[in-house]
């Protein structure tokens, strides 16, 4: 999982999630745009949807930064569990 800043809003869940060098914005699952910026990214989100009414500025989001989600991969090898017996 990469780094997002996410945000409820009574249309759905937005996400903006970094993507390498660009940052995709998706409501739901549904790829809104590609931006460079996070900044950006809001401003467009913003204009394209505002009925979703979202905050106008970053620090309202709910920031998720890449290492609190490192837990959450998924482990190429398959979990073994050691039967009782």
């Amino acid at each position: 999982m990469l780094a997002q800043y996410v945000y409820p809003s009574k249309i759905g869940l937005f996400r903006i999630i970094r993507h390498g060098r660009q940052w995709r914005v998706l409501c739901e699952g549904q790829e809104v745009g590609r931006h460079d910026t996070a900044e950006a990214a809001l401003i467009a989100t913003r204009i394209a949807c505002p009925q979703a009414r979202l905050p106008g500025e970053l620090d309202q989001w709910r920031y998720v930064p890449e290492l609190a989600l490192a837990h959450s991969r998924v482990s190429a090898e398959g979990t073994h569990w050691q039967l009782a017996g």
